[in-house]
């Protein structure tokens, strides 16, 4: 073999092991490294890849709403825990039994008052003046709450409340006793609200010899008779 054909397959070798390596390197075959840039400068990772997926913004807690704030309950607390003296026109009076004695006996007087004179006069008429004030106040309050009917003579005669109401009608008071002038005169000043209440927000009460187990808040004990809300 002369020297030029050995020079030629020494060639033909050295291109045929260059031409093996490059065939099997990583990265032949045209692909583009992941951090070059085609065209407009866009990186050809953020053209191959998913676009992101959104996160939802989650949206706020819901809040049972026992747990929420009471709004309007809670202006009427503060309102509660004021001096409410200038408000209820108890600085007119020294004392209950003086705004008591203050009021007049209208000569006719309307129903709802009349009611809530005879609930007083019958449930509480040998109580003491704060007692009596008690009583009429969870009369209205009952009234007022919605939860009860909504005026002070439904509120009597609703079946099973109180006891001394008979087949749904309530019994003649003794129109000219002492005792029948002052449930007037508790009654003008509980509508009225002449007098702080003694039983804010009661809605319940019974005597003491009674016991109900009732699972209820006590708010005072007057006289013979235990108030709950």
């Amino acid at each position: 073999m002369n020297r030029s054909f050995r020079a030629v397959l020494g060639t033909a070798g050295v291109f045929c092991v260059a031409l093996s390596l490059g065939a099997t390197a990583p990265g032949f075959a045209g692909e583009i490294p992941t951090g070059a840039l085609i065209g407009d400068q866009t990186p050809v990772s953020q053209i191959n890849a998913a676009p992101a997926a959104t996160v939802p913004t989650p949206p706020p807690p819901v809040v049972p709403p026992q747990l929420t704030p009471e709004g309007d309950d809670a202006t009427a607390d503060a309102t509660d825990n004021s001096d409410k003296s200038s408000q209820s026109g108890e600085d007119s009076y020294a004392s209950l039994a003086d705004a008591v004695a203050a009021q007049t006996i209208p000569d006719d007087m309307d129903e709802e008052l009349n009611c809530l004179a005879t609930g007083i006069y019958f449930e509480s008429k040998g109580e003491p003046l704060s007692g009596q004030l008690a009583v009429a106040d969870v009369i209205l309050n009952r009234a007022r709450s919605g939860r009860f009917p909504g005026s002070v003579c439904s509120v009597l005669t609703q079946p099973g409340q109180f006891s001394f109401v008979r087949h749904g009608r309530l019994p003649k008071p003794r129109t000219h006793s002492r005792s029948w002038r002052r449930a007037v005169a508790v009654a003008k000043i509980a509508e009225q609200k002449l007098w702080n209440s003694p039983v804010p927000k009661a809605l319940f009460f019974h005597a003491r010899y009674v016991k109900p187990h009732w699972r209820l808040a006590k708010v005072a004990s007057i006289g013979n008779h235990i108030f709950y809300r």
